[in-house]
């Protein structure tokens, strides 16, 4: 089993944020609220990914914890990422690498002690709903609800399946699938009118897809999961809840309500930072990684139907939507009896590429598709010694949460796991770590990243090497460099235990 990725121990720094005041003595361990939000990356406010970021209710949490400004994922998919937060442990030892339906935890470590498993021994009501672990996870629950959120606001699964006269058209110019909405109007899909990069000979409905649909809220799964989440906060007061929500959006397809997508109209969404060389300085593997259409579509094919823009402005809408929700979440947790004595964390399970180098989707090594947001909000009746509205740039995985938890909600923790909690940054977010977290896609291909260096291992030997200090973007591999062959060979070493063939 590989050890834990913390490199060295924590150094404080000078200074803190402001910290809470003396709490009333707490009469039961907290509860916990855990919202998981799919394919976010930093387009929200308080990360400020992207200058149209309009995301209110997650910057409102930020302010009440600490903002990890630094966090990644353990792997940059739905299923690894996912298993690796809910097991604690990196895809070399829990066995779950890619969105495999043979690859479950309930195969690969049928015997290990989950997250959920570890307050429902503490006598928690353990509740969830929406997307948590990939597939499933429902049996590590109490009680789980269900809907339909990939395909929502359409009725069903089905409605978005092409009929075999349908089906020819998929890989054209003119793809045309006629469904309905619940209000018995006629919807052509894609919305975007684009061909299917990936799948254009079945039938299954084109994912790759964005846009506004004019009907209720209710018709969204993710309002659908916010509603029944509500109704479990006030119940039961008298016995501590984990509450675990999984919103679906902005995962495509990038539908989302109307209105969501109205401040468009006045002010058009704003591309992403690209070079057109930005390829030039890497390896074949690399290319292959970013232009192949393995998570979503093509950059090529979007360029072509001059859907960029649109698709940048689905994004916006569907992250604005889900903190719309969000925000209602919140503000019933606030207006409960649960409200001075619930944890809240906040996490994605991985980021996305919206066009940046030449990528469309995740599964890579880059920093748009490992960086995820982590906010952890300490229970108030708790937070004696923690700071508030602070963030940290030191290093994070999503690995951190299992172990975080455990000690925020003075629970015993599994002792295998790879993960460190955050508890001390919590306590000095000006803290220096000296760690560098890792992120994994597919045997021998790993991605290091400490404060400043991101460091890129193929499972060819191609590498690459950036300064986050002078290149945010990443656009000049430095891995060639002479000037950094000593930095090189330093996060080469650290990251050998990983890439190991």
């Amino acid at each position: 089993m590989l050890g834990p990725i913390l490199l060295a121990g924590c150094a404080a720094l000078h200074g803190c944020a402001t910290q809470s005041s003396a709490p009333s003595a707490p009469t039961q361990p907290p509860s916990v609220l855990m919202i998981a939000v799919d394919d976010l990356n930093d387009w929200i406010g308080c990360l400020r990914g992207h200058p149209q970021a309009l995301t209110p209710n997650m910057d409102r949490l930020a302010a009440r914890g600490l903002l990890l400004t630094n966090a990644h994922c353990a792997a940059p998919a739905c299923n690894p990422s996912r298993a690796a937060l809910f097991s604690g442990l990196m895809p070399q030892t829990n066995g779950v690498w890619a969105n495999d339906s043979e690859q479950q935890l309930d195969r690969t470590l049928p015997d290990a002690r989950l997250l959920p498993a570890m307050f429902q021994q503490a006598g928690y009501r353990v509740l969830g709903t929406g997307k948590l672990l990939h597939s499933r996870g429902k049996r590590l629950f109490d009680e789980y609800y269900t809907v339909e959120q990939r395909w929502s606001p359409l009725p069903s699964k089905e409605a978005v399946a092409y009929t075999p006269e349908e089906l020819p058209t998929k890989g054209t110019a003119n793809p045309r699938h006629i469904t309905r909405d619940s209000l018995g109007r006629d919807v052509i899909l894609p919305l975007n009118r684009m061909p299917s990069d990936r799948r254009p000979d079945q039938p299954a409905g084109e994912s790759f897809d964005w846009g506004p649909f004019d009907v209720p809220d209710e018709d969204f799964g993710d309002t659908q999961i916010t509603n029944w989440a509500i109704e479990q906060i006030g119940k039961d007061p008298d016995r501590p809840f984990f509450l675990a929500v999984g919103y679906y959006r902005p995962h495509i397809p990038l539908w989302a309500p109307k209105r969501f997508f109205e401040r468009f109209r006045e002010e058009r969404g704003q591309l992403p930072e690209i070079r057109p060389d930005d390829l030039d300085d890497l390896g074949e593997a690399a290319k292959k990684w970013a232009r192949e259409p393995v998570t979503a579509g093509s950059h090529a094919t979007v360029q072509e139907h001059g859907q960029w823009t649109a698709a940048v402005e689905a994004y916006l809408a569907s992250v604005s939507y889900v903190d719309h929700e969000i925000g209602r979440l919140l503000e019933a947790l606030d207006g409960s009896t649960a409200s001075g004595n619930t944890v809240v964390v906040l996490w994605s399970d991985h980021g996305w590429h919206l066009g940046e180098k030449e990528h469309w989707g995740k599964w890579t090594g880059w920093e748009r598709s490992t960086r995820v947001p982590v906010i952890i909000a300490p229970a108030p009746r708790y937070s004696d010694g923690f700071a508030t509205g602070s963030s940290s740039g030191q290093p994070a995985s999503l690995i951190d949460i299992y172990p975080t938890l455990a000690e925020l909600c003075g629970l015993e923790a599994p002792a295998e796991l790879e993960g460190d909690s955050l508890v001390p940054l919590l306590r000095n977010p000006a803290a220096t770590t000296g760690r560098a977290v890792v992120t994994m896609f597919n045997p021998g291909n790993g991605s290091l990243r400490t404060d400043r260096w991101r460091y890129i291992r193929y499972a060819d030997g191609s590498e690459e090497l950036y300064d986050h200090l002078s290149d945010p973007n990443e656009w000049s591999n430095l891995a060639g460099s002479q000037h950094h062959a000593e930095r090189l060979r330093e996060l080469r070493r650290t990251m050998a235990p990983y890439v190991a063939q």
